[in-house]
């Protein structure tokens, strides 16, 4: 642990050394689908391991039981290649928090940004790019364009982006946005779940001149009066937005505090009898709530 002077204790993120760890030491947090196994990234993946080797290092966390054995939060597809090609360790970063990584469960980090990372770290260490367009399987522009991919880019759009499944033409349209609009627009794509160029394009039109990079903007398709009135739309839709996302909290410990007393009033096996005896339909809508929170 570390402090800041005037300022609250932070706690560290790793440990200060990483490890090179026993691969049967390590134990995944999930199994690999056979659709990852046959897709490009993997294969992609695989030959930039044998090329170049593990740029960025799989991320573990000790186990609270057995300090010498370690959970795989992070690189689950690196050391899938590691282990299948018969390595028997693997330089890891050692996480001291394994709570602070529980999205890695759920997303891929095999991301574009991601991609654009190794890249930079790859041509840092001194691969040459035609040694790194040969592992990645791409040829040598595709490995200059992903170079700079995140010229134009503000680094809080980028960190917003950054476990995200973006298109690459989606980034070079936020690219024509002011640095505030860049995280505005990210935002309101995380929001919907969508990162199409499409959508990229809707908000680049309903856009304000005072927030694009250069000049004014020209969309196929569209008057200006169109244009206007998009930008009018959405500038109320980012409204009402940020006030749902500012009760969001409340509402959402609302909702966890009322499905904790439904479930509580359906372990009592009294109040139980007593619903489906008498408010058997409510009984049902209770049963159904009390099912969506172990789902979840």
């Amino acid at each position: 642990m570390r402090t800041l002077r005037g300022a609250a204790t932070v706690e560290r993120g790793f440990e200060d050394a990483s490890l090179r760890i026993p691969i049967a030491d390590i134990m995944p947090l999930k199994v690999l689908a056979p659709a990852v196994l046959k897709s490009v990234k993997y294969a992609q993946i695989a030959a930039s391991i044998n090329e170049v080797g593990i740029i960025e290092p799989p991320v573990v966390a000790r186990d609270k039981k057995d300090r010498e054995r370690f959970h795989l939060l992070d690189g689950h597809v690196r050391v899938d290649i590691l282990a299948k090609r018969g390595d028997a360790e693997v330089v890891c970063l050692v996480a001291t928090d394994d709570e602070a990584f529980t999205y890695n469960r759920r997303v891929s980090r095999i991301a574009i940004i991601q991609e654009h990372k190794m890249i930079l770290k790859a041509i840092e260490k001194g691969v040459p790019e035609e040694r790194l367009a040969k592992a990645l399987n791409v040829n040598i522009s595709s490995i200059r364009h992903k170079k700079a991919l995140l010229d134009g880019i503000c680094p809080e759009a980028a960190e917003l982006m950054k476990d995200k499944h973006v298109p690459i033409n989606t980034i070079g349209l936020l690219k024509q946005l002011k640095p505030v609009r860049q995280i505005e627009a990210v935002e309101l794509m995380i929001a919907m779940n969508r990162f199409t160029f499409n959508y990229a394009r809707s908000l680049v039109a309903a856009t304000p001149e005072s927030q694009l990079v250069r000049g004014r903007k020209s969309v196929r398709g569209l008057t200006d009066e169109q244009i206007s009135l998009m930008e009018n739309e959405s500038a109320q839709l980012e409204r009402e937005f940020r006030t749902i996302e500012q009760d969001y909290g409340t509402d959402h410990l609302d909702l966890v505090l009322a499905v904790g007393y439904v479930t509580r009033l359906l372990s009592n096996a009294r109040v139980v009898r007593y619903l489906a005896s008498n408010h058997a339909d409510v009984l049902l809508e209770f049963q159904k709530i009390a099912e969506l929170q172990k789902a979840a």
